[in-house]
């Protein structure tokens, strides 16, 4: 079943339960599904890889609002967005433990045969590419600038 299927069934069910939190997030990654199909040259179809990643922009933006809620003391506003990236997350594939993406990024280093913190384009281009959807950029990025500086 498509993402958009299993959005669709889900939000039927949360509008009969009246489920607000549930019923944002849905809307939120319908809304998205719709821009994504329009897009020129999408001919009303979006892939697999194209879904992880609408989702993963999703999560993304609302990871960083939801810190600028909590830094200006929106305790309201933040809930909302929490109760939001945990709707969409549910969508998405398990993320990797810290020492799962550590072992990884090891390997990639190891594969590409970096050697220093100058090679970290080399090592973020492939580790992007083999995590994409089980680990957060960032969290990539800090542990391959960590092993290459040692």
């Amino acid at each position: 079943m498509s993402l958009e299927t299993d959005v669709m069934s889900l939000l039927k069910d949360a509008m009969k339960n009246k489920d607000e939190a549930l019923l944002r997030g849905l809307r939120a990654i319908k809304a998205e599904i719709i821009k994504a199909k329009t897009e020129p040259g999408a001919n009303g179809e979006i892939s697999k890889d194209t879904e992880l990643k609408l989702l993963q922009k999703l999560v993304k933006s609302r990871k960083d609002s939801l810190t600028i809620f909590e830094q200006q003391n929106r305790a309201d506003l933040a809930l909302k967005e929490a109760e939001e990236i945990a709707v969409i997350e549910k969508f998405l594939p398990a993320q990797m433990s810290e020492d799962a993406v550590k072992a990884a990024v090891q390997a990639i280093i190891a594969q590409v045969g970096a050697a220093g913190p100058q090679d970290l384009g080399k090592v973020m281009g492939t580790a992007t590419k083999q995590l994409a959807g089980q680990a957060d950029g960032k969290v990539i990025s800090a542990i391959a600038k960590e092993l290459l500086s040692n």
